[in-house]
């Protein structure tokens, strides 16, 4: 089959596809501009132009994890119960982690040593930490916290990260009951720490 040679929008966007799929499966090891191009059936050169070299596809992929990260967290309806919304925030954290492992490494662990992210994509996350550290400051607001509220965001997502990967890794017990009893136990020592009375 011919490999299409098209430098437009449409490859670049099949070329980021590829890398997510090649990442999931393979890790970062497997990732790679020869092997990426080929699995997208383009050329090497191509792959330079549209982003310069590979770190520019993951500097791509840190970005395109942000956003949805940031899109899914957005969505979560706020209720009455600031310390309860806290709580389906960080369940939506866990789950995106889990849906997007490999994404996340890239997010959060830094698996390429030629991709550090600078100041562009450090912005990136601006809009995940705006919205948990307001979240945490809405408990904060009505009493139900006490601290700093990016102290307490840093907390949180430090935690939430760490137990995710630990998860994965199957470090939390094997059984999904003992799993499911960690995380309470996690999240919930952190809001008693912080101030709340914690409840799922």
């Amino acid at each position: 089959m011919p490999r299409v040679k098209q430098r437009n929008p449409e490859m670049r966007d099949r070329l980021l596809s590829v890398a997510a799929d090649l990442l999931a499966e393979k890790g970062a090891a497997g990732l790679t501009a020869r092997s990426l191009a080929a699995r997208a059936e383009t050329s090497a050169p191509a792959l330079y132009e549209l982003f310069g070299d590979k770190a520019g596809v993951v500097r791509e992929l840190y970005f395109q994890g942000f956003r949805q990260l940031s899109e899914q967290l957005a969505a979560l309806a706020e209720t009455e119960d600031p310390i309860a919304d806290l709580w389906t925030t960080a369940s939506a954290y866990r789950r995106f982690i889990r849906a997007n492992r490999a994404l996340a490494e890239v997010m959060f662990s830094r698996p390429f040593a030629d991709f550090s992210p600078g100041p562009d994509e450090l912005a990136a996350t601006s809009s995940v930490r705006v919205l948990i550290v307001g979240r945490v400051r809405r408990c904060i607001d009505l009493g139900r916290l006490h601290g700093d509220e990016t102290d307490v965001a840093h907390v949180l997502v430090a935690l939430l990260q760490g137990m995710a990967f630990a998860e994965a890794a199957g470090r939390l017990g094997t059984s999904t009951e003992s799993i499911e009893r960690r995380w309470r136990l996690a999240i919930g020592a952190v809001l008693n720490g912080f101030g709340a009375r914690a409840s799922a």
